[in-house]
């Protein structure tokens, strides 16, 4: 069994998606977290999954059946997927944010990429919970990602061609 520091060390390296994943409450608020673990699930269904933490207050309103959108980041937006990741007390992630609803789901203009579905199901992953959505609706856009890997924003870069 290796340590949790060995761990940590070795998926830091592994450069992932930054995303704010939102969604509406009951009464009309909006909700939202950073997540670095979208991935691509299935193309025939359409899926994508992510994970939570167990304790993410957005989770209670990701259950299956509810909508959620998907912001993918572009470079530029390093300093909204900071402000999405840090707890709040009383005020919300959206304070002082550019948003709109799109489809009734917090949607952040300028993201690289925009996807919205219906939360499938959970399935138990440790520490974290991991969701399966069924995609609605996809929006690409030729903007830069924001990435993350070894603890810092970065973006992709093309590697040289060899001659």
């Amino acid at each position: 069994m290796i340590n949790r520091e060995t761990f940590v060390e070795l998926m830091s390296g592994v450069c992932s998606p930054v995303t704010v994943v939102t969604a509406t409450t009951a009464d009309g608020r909006p909700h939202g977290t950073t997540v670095s673990s979208l991935a691509s699930l299935s193309l025939d269904p359409p899926l994508v999954s992510f994970a939570l933490d167990r304790s993410s207050r957005l989770l209670p309103h990701l259950q299956p059946g509810d909508r959620v959108g998907v912001n993918i980041l572009g470079a530029h937006q390093r300093e909204l997927a900071s402000a999405f990741a840090r707890r709040r007390g009383s005020g919300s992630k959206f304070d002082g944010v550019t948003w709109t609803l799109r489809a009734g789901l917090p949607y952040l203009p300028e993201s690289a990429g925009w996807t919205a579905g219906r939360v499938e199901r959970h399935v138990d992953g440790g520490d974290h919970i991991l969701l399966v959505v069924g995609v609605e609706e996809a929006e690409p856009t030729p903007a830069a990602p924001l990435t993350y890997a070894r603890r810092v924003f970065g973006t992709h870069t093309p590697l040289a061609v060899a001659s």
